[in-house]
């Protein structure tokens, strides 16, 4: 049950499509929670203009579009607002589609057939600095981890991280949030989102996706 402290701050959303009739649609739908504010925007362009004249909290973002796509409008909107979460919300499941807006600095990942209540919910686990992927593509994308972990690829990054933040970075790519990691290494959560920030920053990745994807090619974990 959603209490009145969870409305106590307005999460400011920008959703992002080019079918009208489906962006009215949600648009109508997320209004009903009075603790989301929400803006529309017809294409990637526009989003990037709307997203650097005032930041939102959440992008809502799909991946085909005319012009610039999702991956390359997630890029250009982080870099003109960082702050902003960015969850691709689509119809395309293709690996190439995920990858290419997990490197582009998405946080999340939902099929467009998602129900209503999954995509509230994932607004707001983005917004309080959550991952998120369907998991209708979670298996899509642990075959792709596989298929990179046996590649290989060397991925040379400038500064090693430490005995914890390497402890830190296992459990982050085991699907881990704040308060489990902190309870399984007895520390605080405080803690726990300084070493997530600074594994982030030493090998220069955007999210908590992007450094599971780092532990599972740099095999730092044995995949199932």
């Amino acid at each position: 049950m959603t209490s009145a402290a969870d409305h106590a701050e307005t999460i400011r959303v920008l959703l992002v499509d080019d079918q009208e009739l489906f962006r009215r649609g949600l648009r109508m739908v997320l209004e009903a929670d009075p603790g989301l504010e929400i803006e529309e925007a017809e294409d990637g362009l526009s989003a990037v203009a709307k997203a650097t004249a005032s930041p939102p909290d959440v992008v809502l973002l799909d991946v085909r579009m005319p012009g610039m796509n999702g991956p390359e409008a997630a890029g250009a909107i982080k870099e003109a607002a960082p702050s902003a979460r960015i969850v691709m919300l689509t119809a395309s499941d293709e690996e190439s589609d995920l990858l290419d807006s997990i490197r582009n600095g998405a946080a999340g990942y939902l099929l467009k057939d998602s129900s209503v209540d999954q995509v509230s919910d994932a607004v707001r686990r983005v917004a309080s600095g959550q991952s998120l992927i369907s998991p209708q593509v979670a298996t899509r994308l642990l075959e792709e981890f596989r298929q990179l972990a046996t590649r290989g690829e060397p991925e040379p990054r400038g500064t090693k991280l430490s005995e914890r933040e390497l402890e830190v970075l296992r459990l982050v790519a085991l699907g881990h949030n704040n308060r489990e990691i902190a309870r399984a290494l007895f520390i605080s959560e405080n803690t726990v989102k300084n070493h997530v920030r600074n594994i982030l920053e030493k090998l220069q990745l955007r999210s908590r996706v992007e450094a599971a994807t780092y532990a599972v090619r740099e095999r730092l974990l044995d995949l199932p």
